[in-house]
């Protein structure tokens, strides 16, 4: 059927009608346009454009109001951001914002705009929740429920992130010593420098132990082995990384030198190691549990030994990634200022000894990730369904937004476990880690 030509003149479309809505409720002009289903469209001219493809995606919003709601009919195809959707997004933070300081809407508003909502058909059942929303059962950071909250997100086929990721499969912020696309230079080179980064901040050496906890998909332990010919123990609770890291090893001939291990961060065996490192896992640890994750750092390594974490921060208010991410990215998410990081870290008896903020290499990082993504989207979609694919463009338009307004950080924690005499072992100054991160 072909969709009625759009038009901003009719009063009875729902798009009119939809932004007469939006700005009763804002006190204000909309910020965003509107194109509804029956084709018509409203709002100011240049505004980032909003389309409802069915009614269904004000039902969502009906049963599910708020981030949670949008996300559900954004997922499922009934709306969509033609144009730039971290702009589309923008607008709608500022629209979230800007009702906060507007007037409660009297009970005598809300029967008037359901009723034109139900003029419009968007009054009705509620609509199946999205099959890629997590769903977990079990105490809170149990064993059991980590398994099932990690694998929901990491349990992809590696043939997806390689889509997305750079050729070393790192999974989390790079480190970008030169601008995006200066002389070639790209995430490769800055997942590259970062890994130089670490294994130079732990001062690893050949023969030295390290223990990976978290190690997604190897990108750190292979290299410290291949590298700096560490000693590595990688540790993860998704048996699809488990499987192919253990495959890179065989691949590589690196299996003297890297033992991968699929288990829980509390039941890691042995201990004094040289070196420890976890990136951005710790984020998955939870609120309460955070301090026992902190000992079994300090308990693993020798006097001297070295630790690094690299983690995302949030403000205090909002510890969570928000009702999208907690619900089809990392569910039982936590995240705290990096400030409180920092104190946990010298409360289980480590010397905290340098903190570096990352969070603009992260709107890099996830930019490369985003473009990556649209550039392979049909092998996206048919390697994992449209809905994913959506998942996932929403995921990192919102998280590259959040980092480049401030609203989220991501930082390099470096600690020392001290001997009995106070030593920490470290030498040498700061150039010593950034001269240039890796040769070519």
């Amino acid at each position: 059927m072909t969709p009625a030509t759009p038009t901003t003149t009719t009063a009875r479309g729902a798009a009119p009608q939809l932004v007469q809505l939006l700005q009763q409720y804002l006190q204000g002009p909309s910020p965003v346009r509107v194109r509804a289903w029956d084709g018509t469209e409203a709002g100011p001219a240049g505004a980032p454009l909003v389309a409802l493809r069915s009614r269904r995606a004000l039902r969502h919003l009906l049963w599910q109001p708020g981030e949670l709601g949008l996300a559900r009919a954004y997922v499922t195809g009934e709306l969509d951001v033609p144009g730039d959707l971290r702009e589309g997004l923008s607008a709608a933070l500022r629209t979230v914002r800007e009702s906060g300081t507007a007037p409660a809407p009297t009970l005598s508003d809300k029967a008037a705009a359901l009723r034109v909502l139900a003029r419009l058909g968007a009054v009705g059942p509620k609509p199946p929740v999205p099959a890629g929303e997590v769903r977990l059962s079990g105490a809170l950071h149990s064993r059991g429920r980590d398994r099932k909250a990690i694998s929901h997100h990491y349990d992809l086929p590696p043939e997806f992130y390689a889509l997305l990721l750079d050729p070393a499969m790192a999974y989390s912020c790079g480190y970008w010593t030169r601008p995006p696309g200066e002389q070639g230079y790209g995430l490769p080179q800055a997942q590259r420098d970062k890994l130089e980064l670490v294994c130079r901040k732990l001062g690893l050496r050949p023969g030295a132990r390290l223990l990976d906890v978290g190690c997604g998909w190897g990108s750190l332990s292979l290299y410290a082995a291949e590298r700096h010919g560490a000693k590595v123990t990688s540790v993860t609770l998704a048996r699809e990384q488990a499987e192919y890291v253990r495959e890179q090893v065989r691949e590589r001939k690196l299996e003297d030198l890297v033992d991968v291990q699929l288990c829980d961060y509390r039941d890691i065996p042995g201990g004094w190691y040289e070196a420890a490192a976890s990136l951005e896992m710790g984020e998955h640890v939870g609120d309460a549990e955070y301090p026992g994750f902190a000992a079994m750092m300090h308990r693993m390594l020798r006097p001297r030994g070295r630790v690094l974490i690299q983690q995302m921060s949030r403000g205090a208010n909002a510890p969570g990634g928000g009702a999208f991410i907690e619900a089809y990215i990392a569910a039982d998410m936590h995240m705290r200022p990096v400030g409180e990081t920092v104190g946990l870290l010298e409360g289980a008896g480590l010397e905290v000894r340098s903190v570096d903020s990352m969070r603009e290499h992260y709107v890099h990082t996830i930019a490369a990730w985003a473009e990556a993504l649209e550039e392979n989207w049909d092998e996206v979609v048919s390697l994992a369904g449209p809905e994913t694919a959506r998942i996932w463009r929403l995921y990192l338009a919102g998280s590259g937004l959040a980092f480049q307004e401030r609203r989220m950080g991501v930082d390099q924690v470096l600690a020392v476990r001290p001997d009995n005499d106070g030593g920490s072992g470290l030498t040498g100054t700061l150039r010593d880690w950034y001269p240039e991160c890796a040769g070519s």
